[in-house]
């Protein structure tokens, strides 16, 4: 039998606050949540997950709700995130492109 998934506190606290803000904005514009469902290209069950805030909802599911719905994701103001994107790109290059755990002990006592 599967174990189910344990999530943090914080992301648990963070998927719920996304989801009201998504309703919030669902209703601010004054859609219901068949009209809004339809919208997005999901059904009424899933529009309902996210604004539950279920885990299992696929990302880009949420992330199309809440930009449909005008919930700003990673800033304030709805400006293009592509300078954004940019940097974080840059840091990711910087990086080593595998990541393996390492096998010897490092000795650092001094």
């Amino acid at each position: 039998m599967a174990k189910a998934r344990r999530y943090s506190g914080y992301s648990e606290e963070a998927v719920i606050l996304l989801g009201k803000q998504i309703k919030l904005g669902r209703k601010q514009r004054q859609w219901s949540e068949v009209e809004c469902a339809e919208r997005a290209g999901i059904s009424r069950a899933t529009l309902q997950k996210i604004e539950k805030g279920n885990l299992s909802c696929a990302i880009g599911l949420v992330f199309e709700v809440a930009f449909l719905t005008g919930v700003p994701l990673f800033q304030s103001e709805p400006v293009s995130m592509g300078g954004k994107l940019d940097r974080v790109e840059d840091k990711i290059r910087l990086l080593p492109d595998r990541i393996r755990k390492r096998h010897k002990e490092v000795g650092d006592d001094f």
